[in-house]
């Protein structure tokens, strides 16, 4: 199935949003960007959820900091996929240096792959919390347990159905003003600033999604066999991979062209 998710699939349409509420209610936990996902441990959890497991839980760090232990995730990860005979290269090097775009594409693609496993139904028996904290060491939990406990309880005091004691509203005084010295003009005047904010970054999202896709297309068109070793194809390649935001890209691109074009110059002088 891996093998059969393209580049044009629908998945590598699905937004940021859908992704991260994806990760927290499957997992339980309360990430809000997608570059916290870079360490790979998301990812072996979510295949360890998709085959109850599978994923030696005991050799993933939650709390993975460094490019090196999120190395040796990916390294569990790619383990596991042979075993499974997932056919799915992992670029390890790109995702770990934490850029977006790179590690939405790579959860975009595990979120297609796990639902085509399980139909997108949540395994019902599957204890997020209590896989993660399966790792011991020297008798003690592992910090991607703790963590996790302390995300979990995050989400929870957030979400409906909260088994945390509901506190009682404050009842509105003079002037309508609340015991919290809060009044409810300035409750409606934050809520409607929420709003609004809310409505501006699914507008950004979206915006973000249709650029993302055209970047794919040039990508893709760049790829094509007859037009990979064109110097202008290369050189668009150049600015698309430039790590982080180089500004130097653009002027390495075009510089690329110049030397190519003065090299195809000089072959045509000697051929004459």
């Amino acid at each position: 199935m891996a093998s059969n998710i393209g580049m044009m699939d629908s998945a590598y349409f699905v937004g940021r949003n859908e992704i991260l509420t994806w990760i927290n209610n499957c997992l339980q936990l309360n990430l809000s960007r997608i570059e916290e996902a870079a360490s790979g441990a998301v990812q072996c959890q979510m295949i360890d959820m998709t085959y109850p497991g599978a994923v030696p839980m005991h050799k993933v760090n939650f709390d993975a900091k460094t490019e090196y232990d999120m190395i040796q995730n990916y390294k569990v990860l790619q383990d596991v996929f042979n075993k499974l005979k997932i056919e799915k290269h992992i670029e390890v090097n790109r995702l770990v240096k934490g850029r977006t775009l790179d590690n939405l594409e790579f959860l975009q693609w595990l979120k297609r792959y796990c639902d085509s496993v399980n139909g997108g139904i949540m395994n019902e028996n599957y204890n997020p919390v209590e896989r993660r904290c399966k790792g011991v060491k020297g008798g003690v939990v592992m910090k991607g347990c703790q963590k996790a406990a302390k995300s979990l309880q995050t989400h929870n005091i957030h979400s409906p159905g909260s088994c945390d004691p509901v506190e009682p509203r404050s009842k509105p005084g003079k002037n309508g003003v609340t015991s919290r010295g809060h009044s409810s003009g300035e409750i409606q005047a934050l809520s409607k600033e929420i709003t609004e904010l809310k409505l501006s970054v699914d507008l950004l999202e979206k915006e973000r999604d249709f650029y993302f896709a055209k970047l794919r297309d040039i990508e893709i068109f760049c790829q094509m066999p007859e037009l990979e070793d064109l110097p202008m194809a290369a050189a668009i390649k150049m600015i698309l991979y430039a790590a982080d935001a180089k500004e130097s890209a653009l002027a390495e691109a075009q510089e690329y062209i110049y030397q190519s074009k003065n090299t195809t110059n000089v072959e045509d002088e000697n051929e004459e």
